[in-house]
């Protein structure tokens, strides 16, 4: 499972985003290894230097094998909480679909 970060201009640390977070979001999603070839992480700080209440965003699009990709968004007051939140949804996401797909 190859993850891809992508992040807007505001974002500082992306180097140490990147190496911890990559593999954190492989072990939660790592039941699902087999069935996703990719999971792309788009990072952005909304309000920029203005600051705010839950103005960091994470957007997780995981991209299943002979499916359409699926994505799910998180907002909160830290990069680390939005990126833990958006995973907790995207497993939530594939064990739906996934067992969607096993009962057919």
């Amino acid at each position: 499972m190859e993850v891809l970060f992508n992040t807007d201009n505001n974002i500082e640390g992306k180097e140490r985003i990147e190496a911890y977070f990559s593999n954190k979001i492989k072990e939660d999603l790592t039941r699902f290894e087999d069935k996703v070839t990719r999971v792309e992480v788009h990072l952005s700080d909304e309000n920029g230097d203005k600051g705010g209440n839950k103005d960091k965003k994470c957007v997780l699009e995981v991209r299943p094998q002979g499916l359409k990709p699926v994505a799910v968004t998180s907002h909160d007051e830290s990069i680390e909480k939005a990126i833990s939140s958006a995973t907790k949804k995207m497993t939530s996401s594939l064990n739906t679909l996934i067992g969607k797909l096993q009962k057919h």
